[in-house]
């Protein structure tokens, strides 16, 4: 409660009555305010006089102090009471008032029905709400409204939507908390409402909106405030959420009047008046005017010279029957006159005190703020103006701002240099997405700043709360202007935001840890040639070998017989009349494929057809696989246990996930091929969760999990990875699918079109590709080219290599020692039993010559035997020994005498 002392050369004349309630701090200090420059600035009357302040706060819940505060003032002698009131007190007052004829000016809500001595500052939103609707041409809407403000407006619409036709869900949302109206909004959508007028009083107003904000209800909705406040409202997230938002302003921020005062405002010491840090509400500018209005009544009073002091007794508010003032009713009347020019415009009452002749503005939210779009008014009811939106690629009016970017930290897009902190702002920064923003920048004339989000994610709504992080909630929240990052282009984020052409193309792909190369195996050489090749080709040789053993006893031309030379006496040639038998075919057939021939050829036309031929085909052969080995003894394979997507849905060893928070996981959650089905199936259940909070982590995760977890992720930054040291991760398989990166604008900005032109014609410029090899390629680290002496030792034959060369040539010579102890044991058997049979059947007298087997043989000759000398008489007299006796001879002389030692002995 407070009182205003007016007085005149420092004699009090008459009292003036203030009522304040809780939450009023601004409306007090506007009320403290008016009444200080009232009286520093010179009266315009004759007899000046001072308004002298006493206030009393009361706590309008409790009806007895209200009453005992109402009656102390009134005993005090007022005139009249400026005060504000809610819906617990208004009856209070406004009886107390018509009973002892004591004027009530106030800038709350209108009162229903009729109240004399009730002086409403506040002007009736009726007549311009219901004009607002009929332009909308609503048919069907929703009218959220508390009973603060009584039912006034809420009776009005109803009788419009009956003679219209109109739906109209009327909610009383007096006792809702956050959880009431979540679910209120939730039930509200599914029926699909998307149409609003929300009559409620400041502070629950704004607690609906931020649960509106938070919600979906934003892209193709429209709300109606049935207040006198827009600017009032804090719409700053709801600037760029797609919602259209449309109210009502009683404060012209434009008019001198309101400016000269706002210059005081804004010198105030907010620690002694309370609410002067913020622009003043439009119930402060009504308090304003209400200390001008009893001012100005009493200047009328004055100047007509009525008298309306109370001496004496001010009376009893409690006396029984009341005694009313008896000059309560000029006080009345006076104030009903006054008219004048304040911060809410003309200030003036009809005779039951309601505000009559006012002018109200209409404003709807834009995306750079709240725009006046018309104004009302009695006389000319709704009028709208010709509003001229910039052109869509219009960036005037951006040069002398500096438009917020947002952006990821993730390389090679976005990255810090080495000495960041020698930086300052965007210098901080390098990366693929920095140069980007700075050629878009410079294409469109812009100032930016980069702006790091803060939960350092891409932007995806929550199912339940249904709020959109990461970058994409920056841009939708109204935090940031343009997106400029690896932010894939998807339906979802379409619907709330705009973007640009693609910047790059791109897919989802799979990224595992890289497999140790395998060790080549012992018999590596054989790989240049498939082990069916080899097959074939042990069948070709034998094929050939047995061909050509045929085609030579088959045809005359093999067949030979070699008789001694004239006048000599020798033996027969021991040579076999056809060279080609089975072992020398396969002996020839193997030196050829060799490629090393043999002492021995075909005399045949059918025999040389068949090497010929032979030849031709190893030729092909080894040639091919010469080509080939290089390439199979150099290169070290890895073997990867995952190929494609169907190998990781099939499997459960290895552990796949996504991105928590990106477009990645929203297309598998909405894919509905079956593969990728049953891989969502599996990442959303699989414990410990496979899904991770970063880019970076995730490929951490990759690298320590010892390939046992493969991370989907874009694919060029999975091409970026790979490239980066320790270079131990492998995009494999191709793309899941296709899509691209944009440059992100909020919906409806003025930046769009220009961002898009820029992109355009970036590309065709051929920027963008020389700015990802920049990033990608010129500065990786893991590439394969180069010609160091790393490269030239990488490309080294080792040992393991070529082993099993040397296993076979090793195995070969032990084989062909085993083989030759066999021969000459199997040999010598046979010819032991051979000569014992031949000594049984002939005596020793038949033979006085033969004492030993080597004695009768010829001399080892490197030639024929027909050219041995002639033997002698006693020789050609005695028997010739067989040829078996001969070539045992020849056998045993080679080996140095099979038993000659012990017969030299006996000799």
């Amino acid at each position: 409660m407070g009182t205003l002392t007016v007085s005149s050369d420092l004699s009090p004349l008459s009292l003036s009555g203030g009522l304040f309630i809780r939450n009023t701090d601004q409306e007090y200090t506007a009320f403290r305010l008016a009444i200080f420059l009232h009286n520093t600035s010179p009266n315009a009357s004759e007899a000046p006089f001072n308004l002298v302040p006493h206030v009393d706060n009361i706590e309008t819940a409790n009806s007895f102090a209200v009453t005992n505060a109402f009656c102390s003032q009134y005993s005090r002698g007022v005139f009249a009471i400026f005060g504000l009131y809610d819906k617990r007190s208004v009856h209070t007052l406004t009886s107390f008032c018509s009973a002892l004829h004591i004027s009530l000016i106030t800038p709350s809500f209108p009162t229903e029905g009729e109240s004399q001595f009730t002086l409403q500052l506040r002007p009736s939103i009726r007549g311009a709400l219901l004009s607002l609707l009929d332009h909308y041409d609503w048919n069907k809407f929703v009218f959220l409204y508390d009973t603060d403000r009584g039912y006034a407006i809420l009776q009005a619409i109803m009788e419009k939507a009956g003679q219209n036709n109109w739906q109209v869900s009327a909610i009383c949302v007096e006792n809702f908390n956050d959880a009431s109206y979540r679910r209120l909004l939730e039930d509200l959508d599914r029926r699909q409402e998307k149409k609003f007028v929300i009559d409620l009083e400041a502070e629950r107003l704004q607690n609906m909106l931020e649960q509106v904000i938070v919600g979906k209800h934003v892209k193709g909705y429209h709300y109606i405030m049935a207040n006198l406040g827009f600017k009032d409202i804090n719409l700053e997230r709801f600037m760029h959420g797609g919602a259209n938002v449309t109210g009502f302003q009683l404060v012209d921020f434009s008019n001198p009047m309101v400016i000269k005062l706002m210059q005081r405002w804004n010198k105030l010491d907010q620690r002694e008046y309370p609410g002067s840090d913020a622009p003043p509400k439009y119930t402060s500018a009504l308090t304003y005017d209400g200390v001008m209005v009893m001012a100005e009544a009493f200047r009328n009073l004055r100047r007509q010279k009525v008298d309306i002091s109370r001496r004496g007794n001010a009376g009893d508010c409690l006396a029984n029957p009341a005694a009313p003032w008896n000059q309560g009713i000029d006080m009345e009347r006076t104030l009903k006159q006054v008219r004048l020019q304040g911060l809410t415009g003309n200030v003036q009452f009809d005779h039951y005190g309601r505000r009559v002749n006012y002018t109200m503005d209409v404003f709807e939210l834009k995306n750079n703020g709240p725009r006046r779009i018309g104004y009302w008014n009695d006389a000319d009811k709704l009028v709208l103006i010709q509003d001229s939106p910039l052109l869509p690629n219009d960036t005037s009016g951006m040069e002398n701002r500096t438009v917020v970017v947002t952006t990821i930290m993730e390389g090679p897009y976005v990255m810090l240099k080495k000495n960041w902190e020698m930086y300052e702002g965007n210098d901080q920064y390098e990366g693929y997405c920095v140069d980007l923003a700075s050629e878009i920048a410079k294409h469109i004339g812009i100032k930016y700043k980069i702006s790091i989000v803060p939960d350092g994610k891409y932007g995806a709504r929550d199912p339940e709360t249904k709020i959109w992080n990461g970058m994409v909630g920056e841009l939708v929240y109204g935090k940031a202007e343009i997106a400029v990052a690896p932010l894939t282009i998807t339906l979802v984020r379409e619907e709330v935001i705009d973007f640009s052409k693609p910047f790059m193309s791109l897919g989802i792909s799979i990224m595992i840890k890289k497999p140790q190369k395998s060790k080549p195996g012992v018999f590596s050489f054989l790989d240049p040639l498939a082990y069916e090749i080899w097959m074939c080709i042990v069948f070709a040789y034998i094929g050939v070998s047995v061909v050509l053993f045929l085609v030579s006893r088959f045809s005359p031309y093999e067949w030979h017989t070699e008789e001694p030379e004239e006048g000599t006496d020798g033996p027969p040639s021991d040579q076999p009349p056809n060279e080609f038998g089975i072992f020398n075919s396969l002996w020839f057939s193997l030196g050829a494929f060799m490629q090393q021939g043999c002492d021995i050829s075909p005399r045949s036309l059918s025999g040389r057809i068949v090497g010929g031929v032979w030849w031709f085909f190893t030729l092909i052969i080894i040639s091919s696989y010469t080509a080939n080995l290089a390439a199979f003894l150099t290169v070290e394979r890895m073997v990867s246990p995952i190929e494609s997507a169907e190998d990781l849905a099939k499997q459960t060893d290895i552990a796949y996930g996504t991105l928590d928070s990106g477009s990645t996981k929203e297309f598998f959650r909405r894919s509905k091929i079956a593969v990728y089905e049953k891989m969502w199936g599996y990442m959303k259940s699989a414990e410990p969760t496979v899904f991770t909070k970063t880019t970076a982590e995730g490929v951490a995760r990759v690298r320590k999990s010892k390939g046992k977890y493969a991370f989907l992720l874009e694919s060029t930054m999975n091409e970026y990875t790979e490239q980066r040291k320790p270079c131990d991760t492998m995009k494999v398989g191709g793309n899941l699918d296709s899509k691209g990166y944009g440059v992100a604008t909020p919906k409806g900005s003025q930046l769009r079109s220009a961002v898009n032109l820029a992109v355009l014609k970036l590309n065709e410029q051929g920027l963008l590709d020389k700015l990802k090899n920049k990033w990608w390629y010129d500065k990786g680290e893991c590439g394969s080219g180069g010609g160091g002496e790393k490269d030239k030792s990488s490309q080294a034959l080792s040992l393991s290599n070529v082993a099993g060369v040397f296993y076979i040539l090793v195995g070969g010579l032990g084989l062909a020692m085993l083989v030759a102890l066999i021969e000459f044991c199997y040999k010598s058997r046979n010819e032991a039993k051979r000569m014992k049979v031949e000594a049984q059947s002939q005596s020793p007298s038949q033979h006085p010559h033969y004492h030993h087997p080597h004695h009768h043989c010829y001399p080892c000759h490197t030639g024929s035997p027909r050219h041995s000398p002639e033997p002698s008489q006693s020789q050609s007299q005695s028997p010739r020994p067989s040829p078996s006796i001969q070539n045992l001879a020849e056998f045993s002389e080679v080996f140095n005498g099979y038993g000659s030692d012990g017969e030299a002995d006996k000799m």
